[in-house]
């Protein structure tokens, strides 16, 4: 899968650099949550998602770390850096060894058919 991105040729010389830092230290965070922990969980307070995919986690006994930017009200600039990074649109963001496996619901898939504990294994 190839998602279009806006060629670097496209954009004025004079913003790149801007474009470049723009949040830089929050996507360095995940980054770095990402390199420490086989599954990182990304998200905002008060969204029942986030709990859900917690929760299943829990559940199936997969520790994680969590990393929570803000709430519905707060944070918004830096959750909207990571959904440019990531390219995925909703939160959570679950990170199993360094791979985005997507939100809530498509966690509880692999916890359901057993891919999770594949990816997990060494």
């Amino acid at each position: 899968m190839t998602r279009p991105f806006l060629d670097e040729s496209s954009i004025h010389p004079a913003i790149r650099q801007r474009i470049a830092v723009h949040h830089l230290a929050v996507i360095q965070q995940v980054q770095a949550a990402i390199a420490q922990h086989p599954v990182v969980v990304v998200g905002l307070s008060g969204n029942p998602f986030v709990g859900k995919a917690r929760k299943a986690l829990t559940a199936a006994g997969v520790a994680h770390d969590y990393q929570e930017f803000g709430s519905y009200f707060s944070q918004w600039r830096l959750r909207n850096a990571l959904k440019m990074w990531t390219g995925w649109p909703t939160f959570p963001m679950v990170f199993v060894k360094g791979m985005l496996v997507g939100g809530a619901d498509d966690l509880q898939r692999l916890i359901d058919s057993g891919e999770l504990k594949t990816l997990l294994q060494p």
